[in-house]
């Protein structure tokens, strides 16, 4: 399938996307939001992909939202901004929280408004050290979307969530990896390569299993501790009957590599 926003690639197991407007930032559009969606819907149907790589092109990961794209703009008619993020963003969101395969962000750039939040939705963040994080959103009067208010205060705490969204300071990658907010800065030129190795050890591993973590781990914040621990006994029951169950527990005891399927 042939992109002009995106960029998108399926090796070893692993998909990488890749957002392409890099004159931009990366900013959205209308069409590059189609474009992702196009894209997701192969990741979510392809059992062969164990792991999505989302990162940007040129020198920025995502400067969230261009505003002179047509679904935005202001003009004499005020623009529905909540219909945009009912039908781009908020399914692109849970699209990725949701996956059913684990998701490596590589923050090459700086990822601003929707794109801080895109990344904040991935499960293992890496950013380049020269990149940095803005929710800019109060600069124009708005919030932060595309999940914001909810992963924002689970990944800082409540107080530097508030200093972030309602100031929109910079925060550098060094920062955000001490504050606990993303996994691990890397140098800029390693960024891609370290991206890549994760991504490709993900794809070898229990897919069902890191799936289920992954659910799990998101479900917690909003669920009663005697419900959480009901959901953990049924997971492990139906993992406990999984072939890559079978063989991790094999490949221990026989003391070799495992051949893990997602199965």
């Amino acid at each position: 399938m042939q992109f002009e926003n995106i960029k998108f690639d399926i090796a070893e197991g692993v998909a990488t996307l890749s957002l392409n407007r890099p004159d931009t930032l990366n900013s959205f559009t209308v069409a590059m939001h189609e474009e992702v969606q196009q894209a997701m819907k192969i990741v979510r149907s392809d059992a062969d992909i164990r792991c999505l790589l989302l990162t940007g092109e040129g020198r920025g990961f995502c400067a969230g939202q261009d505003l002179n794209d047509r679904a935005v703009k202001v003009t004499d008619e005020r623009p529905d901004l909540g219909e945009s993020v009912e039908k781009y963003y908020n399914p692109l969101i849970r699209g990725i929280m949701s996956l059913d395969k684990p998701v490596v962000c590589a923050v090459n750039g700086i990822a601003a408004g929707a794109g801080a939040s895109i990344a904040l939705a991935c499960d293992i963040v890496l950013a380049a050290r020269s990149a940095a994080f803005a929710q800019v959103f109060c600069k124009i009067g708005l919030i932060p979307d595309s999940g914001g208010t909810f992963n924002l205060p689970r990944a800082l705490g409540l107080p530097r969530a508030k200093g972030l969204a309602l100031l929109g300071d910079k925060l550098s990658a060094e920062k955000a990896e001490q504050w606990g907010m993303i996994w691990q800065v890397v140098d800029d030129d390693e960024l891609m390569a370290e991206a890549r190795k994760l991504a490709q050890h993900l794809a070898t591993q229990p897919t069902r299993g890191l799936a289920t973590a992954k659910k799990l781990l998101n479900q917690s914040f909003n669920t009663a501790m005697d419900e959480q621990v009901e959901c953990e006994k049924q997971a492990m029951r139906v993992l406990g009957q999984s072939d890559d169950y079978q063989e991790g527990v094999a490949a221990f005891m026989e003391k070799r590599k495992p051949n893990f399927t997602g199965q």
